[in-house]
């Protein structure tokens, strides 16, 4: 047994950034596009917009920018400052996951082996 550690940000300003909204990002950077981005998570496609959205309005500039459709296609790219927003809570989300490390391995020895 084992224990993973999830990491979520409450910011003041009462907007939250966490892993479902960081997995977002990395799906639009991946595949360069809020659709597919929302369809690896089996979302609709408006509801990711609208994370899209409250996440370019979280920070001082967008994390992402969209590109209208027409007849190539729109498409979506995280901004510079979306790829840093990205690399700063994978990295917190690393450090707080391995400064917690033995507190997690004694709760996972401690787990009842019983099935749920």
């Amino acid at each position: 047994m084992s224990a993973r550690l999830s990491l979520r940000l409450d910011f003041d300003t009462g907007h939250r950034l966490g892993p479902g909204k960081v997995a977002l990002l990395e799906a639009i950077g991946r595949t360069g596009s809020i659709a597919a981005a929302g369809r690896e998570f089996g979302m609709a496609y408006r509801r990711a917009w609208l994370l899209a959205d409250e996440l370019n309005r979280t920070f001082d500039g967008p994390l992402i920018e969209a590109q209208g459709g027409g007849r190539n296609g729109g498409g979506a790219r995280l901004t510079k400052l979306g790829t840093e927003v990205v690399r700063l809570y994978r990295a917190a989300e690393a450090k707080a996951a391995k400064s917690a490390g033995l507190e997690l391995r004694r709760m996972t020895r401690r787990l009842s082996r019983q099935a749920s």
